[in-house]
């Protein structure tokens, strides 16, 4: 009888464990994961003014001392968070370590914008997003050379915070003077996106990198982010909850919204757009 009730409270510890992790108020995760981007942003930076080595991966990507690093910080402090949330992270996908997905789950790109890195230009983030269903409902971008970061959860609104400031951001209309397209700075295809954008009214293209493309979409900085290019749902998850948060879309080219946790994680070509 006492072994009976031991399991039985064992059960319902567990059970109250996982679904206090599967309740759990994404806006109160939200400072956590800030002070987390934080924390990888600062290992990142320590290696960034070194003289860092830089190899290949199997999909001929680089890959730096500092992606894995920054991975194993925020892998810790979400395990620490809430350690029943799986956590989908890209160097251990590459390494063959994925776990299994649950309702929720995180989405982990420790470094993106490799290449900017290695350029030393400034445009690469850390990345950290809490899917739900399929949707992002809470993402922090966080890109340290500038020491910008972006959050938002979804139905909470989203913020950037910098020069020590914290401040609301929401997409805008569209200017009488026409769309400010973003377009990738390293992985741009500038006829691919002429042809895009055909005949709309432009006032502006800019380049920029990494997942920052999709936060100045949020914060009324910019309008459009077409990507016709290959991307992994890591790459653009806390991007897309920023945006989503800051009354933004991210679709596909046929304006469906996009998903998350699909076989293989790769996304098909997408829009990330405001006020179209």
């Amino acid at each position: 009888m006492t072994e009976v009730t031991d399991k039985t409270a064992i059960e319902t510890s567990i059970e109250t464990a996982i679904e206090t992790a599967m309740t759990r108020n994404p806006v109160e995760m939200q400072a956590a994961l800030i002070e987390v981007a934080r924390d990888a942003g600062q290992v990142i930076m320590d290696i960034y003014n070194t003289d860092f080595e830089v190899r290949g991966k199997s999909d001929d990507s680089p890959v730096t001392e500092a992606d894995e690093k920054a991975e194993a910080v925020i892998i810790e402090a979400l395990r620490e968070l809430a350690p029943e949330i799986p956590i989908i992270a890209e160097e251990a996908v590459a390494a063959g370590k994925t776990e299994q997905i649950a309702e929720r789950f995180w989405l982990v790109d420790p470094l993106d914008g490799t290449r900017e890195f290695i350029n030393r230009n400034g445009e690469f983030t850390v990345n950290i997003a809490l899917i739900e269903n399929g949707q992002p409902i809470l993402g922090v971008v966080y890109a340290p050379a500038i020491d910008r970061l972006f959050a938002g959860c979804v139905g909470h609104g989203a913020q950037v915070i910098e020069a020590g400031e914290v401040r609301d951001i929401q997409i805008r209309d569209i200017p009488a003077e026409g769309l400010t397209v973003v377009a990738s700075r390293s992985h741009g295809d500038p006829e691919a996106l002429k042809q895009f954008l055909g005949d709309q009214k432009v006032a502006e293209v800019r380049n920029a990198g990494s997942s920052l493309k999709i936060c100045l979409v949020a914060a009324g900085e910019a309008d459009l982010y077409p990507r016709l290019g290959r991307t992994m749902e890591w790459d653009i998850a806390a991007g897309h909850a920023v945006l989503r948060a800051a009354g933004g879309r991210l679709t596909n080219l046929e304006r469906q919204d996009l998903g998350y946790g699909k076989a293989g994680f790769e996304n098909p070509h997408f829009l990330a757009f405001g006020a179209l």
